[in-house]
């Protein structure tokens, strides 16, 4: 039988999980089974949340602080500043899309809290998303094929 303290804490990650543009299509038993995998964790100014040419292994989002996100240049070595999230977003979702190394490096402004969410723990619950109602999961590869957009967009400029 889960504690009132661990009942609290699912509540939390389902409503942080809710309020995030990526999941928001997504029906309350879903955001339910998502918050059941989702850790929480927190680093400290200056602590390097993920690591440009890592593996991926799940993403994150961010429920406070600020991170600056970097990618160094391979030809140059010289690392540029692509942006900042804050509460809210959503980093590392690459990973949920394919196996390839990370595409930048994100650091702690400020203390950092986020939830972490396995790769294959999402993979498997969207799975049984597009078995049940297709039309979901297709909204959430929308989202996703969005923001890849943007971001190529972003490398562009």
């Amino acid at each position: 039988m889960p504690t009132i303290e661990c009942m609290r804490r699912q509540a939390m990650y389902e409503d942080a999980l809710a309020r995030v543009n990526l999941f928001s299509g997504l029906r309350k038993k879903d955001l339910k089974d998502l918050a059941a995998y989702c850790k929480e964790r927190t680093f400290s100014p200056g602590s390097v949340l993920l690591s440009q040419g890592e593996q991926g292994l799940g993403l994150f989002i961010l429920t406070k602080g600020t991170a600056r996100i970097t990618r160094k240049s391979s030809s140059v070595g010289v690392e540029e500043v692509l942006g900042q999230a804050t509460a809210g977003d959503v980093i590392g979702e690459m990973a949920l899309l394919d196996d390839l190394p990370r595409s930048a490096t994100v650091t702690a402004v400020d203390e950092v809290t986020v939830l972490l969410l396995p790769v294959w723990e999402f993979r498997r619950i969207l799975r049984e998303i597009f078995r049940s109602d297709p039309d979901v999961g297709l909204s959430l590869l929308a989202v996703l094929s969005g923001r890849v957009r943007r971001a190529e967009q972003r490398a562009c400029d």
